[in-house]
């Protein structure tokens, strides 16, 4: 027993043995597999710091290399690079070097000048080559080009030195316009800055010469401009809209026009702007919108006027028949009424048909007519006051009954002598006021409310804008506008881009 105790005491130890042995094995192995993992971290950080610190020597050079070109650029002797003096119109001679830094006008120097001086943007009038012509839309003389302008001379200058260099005998037409009102409230301005004095003082002829003037000092400045951009215009054709060609071909124009019938001369109602004492167009007149009782300031006024109130009045008819009730927003133009139109199907005044009220300032009669087109019998009382000489509407009905037209205002608007003796030489505004405190006194006056109303007012001097009735010349175009049509249609004309014939 004691021998087999012994023996397998032996294999215990013996397989302990092996046991430690495979252990101590494995753990070596785990050992070395750490070891390698941190030797592969350490590598990786390593190159990381390796690949830190290349990029930061780069940047470090690039820094380097780029205070180095700028301190080179800002030790650069200007004198250097500074192109030798070309001789007006001749060729541009050139410094040996560029600097590294780009200067336009050193660059453009003397260039414009050559190609002007040598005729490389001037037309042939003999040439057999097709023809390409651009007129410059003329500049304003008001002033100097901005950024817009240069946008519009860089597209018409690509196309006309594509049309040349095409083949094709290209002609772009310089000049500057003298652009009408515009510039007429700029030389006024100055007139009136300078020396306290307006056009009418000076008189027609003198302030043209200094509308001339104006245009000598900034149409130079216009043209100069439009070189420097390069644009390649034949100088050789340069026009002002007021000179004395130009001048003479719209007389030439006109004469011939009225011969042929085409121009001829009536009465019709304008914008009038009183500050400016001149009819201004349609796109010259701006539109405020009014909700309410608004007090606006008005030119050569001191104190706000009011706006945006219905005024309702009587006039006392004839024969004692009572009164007729009316409504307006400008009172003052009472003293410039020739009719009273009401409804044809109106009841209430049907026993009025063609009878008379009587102006209570100065007893014209006004006759009661009948308008369906006008009237609308709903607003207000049903009867609507006619000033055919003061009022759009109000024209065209004078028109159609062949009313009596009466014009109440001066150019400069005052009442004139058409607005009797009471009311005479006052400024329209001031007679607003004073027609009212008339009317109360004869017991005409009924009452004042509020109302939605659009007033139109000069874009350029914020005068209200009042309609006149002056003589104008205009233009019959029917037989033009069918000769026009007919050369598109031809193709005798061709519209470009295409999609605008229809327009």
């Amino acid at each position: 027993m004691d021998k087999q105790s012994d023996g397998q005491g032996v294999e215990r130890v013996a397989e302990e043995k092996q046991l430690d042995e495979k252990e101590l094995e494995r753990k070596l192995k785990k050992d070395q597999k750490a070891k390698e993992k941190e030797e592969k971290k350490l590598k990786a950080k390593q190159k990381e710091a390796a690949r830190l610190q290349a990029q930061a020597t780069s940047d470090g050079t690039k820094k380097t290399e780029k205070k180095l070109r700028k301190k080179a650029v800002e030790d650069e002797n200007p004198e250097d690079f500074i192109d030798p003096d070309t001789p007006n119109g001749q060729k541009k001679l050139l410094a040996p070097q560029m600097a590294k830094q780009y200067s336009p006008s050193a660059v453009e120097r003397s260039w414009y000048a050559w190609w002007e001086s040598s005729g490389y943007f001037g037309a042939d009038s003999a040439s057999t080559k097709p023809p390409f012509v651009i007129v410059l839309p003329p500049p304003n003389v008001t002033g100097a080009l901005h950024i817009g302008h240069a946008l519009t001379v860089a597209i018409e200058d690509a196309m006309i030195r594509w049309r040349r260099m095409s083949g094709y005998n290209a002609l772009w037409v310089p000049g500057v316009d003298h652009a009408g009102i515009a510039t007429q409230v700029v030389v006024e301005k100055k007139l009136m800055r300078e020396r306290k004095l307006t056009r009418h003082d000076i008189g027609r002829e003198k302030f043209v010469s200094e509308v001339l003037k104006w245009k000598d000092q900034y149409g130079g400045t216009i043209l100069n401009q439009l070189r420097r951009l390069g644009a390649s215009l034949d100088w050789s054709r340069e026009a002002f809209t007021m000179d004395e060609q130009r001048s003479k071909a719209v007389t030439e124009a006109f004469v011939r026009l009225h011969k042929e019938g085409l121009i001829y001369r009536d009465y019709r109602l304008v914008n009038w702007d009183c500050t400016l004492r001149t009819a201004i167009s349609d796109i010259e007149v701006d539109h405020i919108d009014l909700k309410e009782e608004t007090m606006l300031k008005v030119p050569g006024y001191a104190n706000p006027v009011q706006f945006g109130v219905l005024i309702s009045f009587a006039y006392p008819l004839e024969e004692g028949l009572g009164e007729i009730v009316v409504a307006t927003t400008r009172i003052e133009t009472m003293l410039g009424d020739t009719a009273i139109a009401v409804h044809p199907e109106d009841e209430r005044y049907k026993h009025l048909h063609g009878r008379y009220a009587v102006h209570p300032f100065n007893g014209r009669r006004l006759k009661i007519i009948c308008d369906a087109e006008l009237v609308d019998p709903t607003f207000g009382t049903g009867a609507v006051k006619i000033t055919p000489a003061h009022d759009p509407n109000d024209f065209e009905v004078g028109k159609r009954h062949n009313l009596e037209f009466i014009n109440i205002f001066t150019d400069d608007g005052k009442i004139n002598s058409n607005g009797g003796a009471k009311f005479d030489g006052m400024p329209r505004f001031t007679a607003r006021v004073a027609v009212i405190e008339a009317l109360k006194e004869k017991g005409l006056y009924k009452d004042t409310k509020k109302n939605e109303m659009s007033l139109g007012v000069c874009s350029r001097t914020n005068d209200v804008v009042e309609p006149m009735i002056k003589p104008q010349w205009f233009v019959n175009c029917n037989h033009m506008a069918k000769a026009g049509l007919d050369a598109v249609r031809s193709k005798k004309i061709e519209i470009i881009p295409q999609q605008y014939e229809q327009d």
